[in-house]
């Protein structure tokens, strides 16, 4: 029973996060403090302001036209204050606003103040013109070797075109997400594992232009997509790590013999030079000769054989197939 539960939790753990990585959860909390962000408290502030002071002077006209504060005075500074709230609207320089006029599309506002028609005109989207950042993922995606993986990625793009992304589609920002998770699943189901692992700028390319294609439409472009992490499950790690070491000592392996080859080659051009001259191989000995004493305190053991390649004959030579002694 306990080890049930175990399995069950960790179940759920492993599901809590794909879950997280498919919804840009724990991106989140990368997020820096609200308060170091920019706002737009300041424009609202001022709009509210100025609806106050209008509501004010309307008040004050209708004291010092009737004589006193009266209820229709009252309603009517209400009504003038909510027409200015509804008509005067401040826009952030990042910012701009689709302008409806009678339901058809009429202009896009900002940055600064603008004023619409009330009950004529309506601001239907304000859209913000900044660099976005969108977490998305892709969950236990197969990959052409029928591996599931789960992809971690991070989508930048903006919003050139505000008048088509309010009238092309219903929800540009759940568009743009959606997108680039199929594209996304698609490069992984037409790449293996190895490929997707070892080609990652490679599939951060293919995604931008897959998703860019689709979006462009939009009013929308793309800056980049990048993976930000790649899980594979666990019992499959350790096939993949053995199947790594094989391939890594494969190549060792075959870069060992090729070096073996080139010394090789060296070594026949050394042979053929040293056959055709005597005098060149009777020094070639000497130097080794001397570069062997020079390491071993001025002694060396040599084959006996060897020896008499120099040519010197003495009575104290050692028998052949043993080692003598030059000093």
């Amino acid at each position: 029973m306990r080890k049930r539960t175990n399995a069950q939790a960790a179940g759920q753990k492993d599901s809590y996060r794909r879950s997280e990585m498919e919804f840009g959860v724990a991106a989140d909390t990368y997020r820096s403090d609200p308060a170091n962000k920019a706002t737009r408290n300041g424009a609202v502030v001022l709009q509210v302001v100025l609806a106050l002071v209008v509501a004010a002077l309307v008040l004050a006209g209708c004291v010092i036209g009737v004589g006193g504060l009266t209820l229709g005075g009252i309603v009517a500074a209400v009504v003038v204050g909510l027409l200015v709230v509804t008509s005067v609207h401040v826009c952030m320089d990042w910012e701009r606003v689709v302008v409806m006029r009678l339901g058809r599309y009429n202009r896009l506002a900002g940055p600064g103040l603008f004023v619409t028609i009330p009950l004529i005109e309506f601001c239907t989207l304000r859209i913000d013109q900044r660099m976005n950042a969108t977490p998305f993922g892709a969950e236990e995606t197969l990959t052409s070797d029928l591996v599931p993986v789960d992809v971690d990625a991070v989508l930048f793009w903006v919003v050139w075109d505000p008048e088509k992304a309010c009238t092309e589609v219903e929800d540009y920002r759940f568009a743009v997400t959606l997108s680039a998770q199929t594209a996304l699943r698609d490069a992984i189901g037409r790449a293996s594992l190895s490929n997707v692992v070892m080609r990652r700028h490679q599939l951060d390319k293919e995604l931008r232009d897959a998703v860019e294609e689709k979006v462009s439409d939009w009013g929308i472009s793309i800056v980049s997509v990048e993976v930000r992490d790649l899980i594979v499950p666990r019992e499959l790690q350790a096939q993949l790590s053995v199947e790594a070491q094989a391939e890594a000592r494969k190549s060792a392996r075959i870069t060992l013999m090729e070096a073996e080859k080139d010394v090789s080659e060296i070594l026949d051009e050394v042979a053929q030079t040293y056959n055709h001259d005597e005098a060149a191989l009777t020094l070639r000995k000497l130097h080794l000769t001397y570069e062997g004493m020079q390491s071993n305190g001025n002694s060396m053991v040599v084959p006996s054989a060897y020896t008499e390649g120099f040519g010197v004959a003495s009575e104290n030579d050692a028998p052949q197939g043993e080692g003598a002694t030059v000093k």
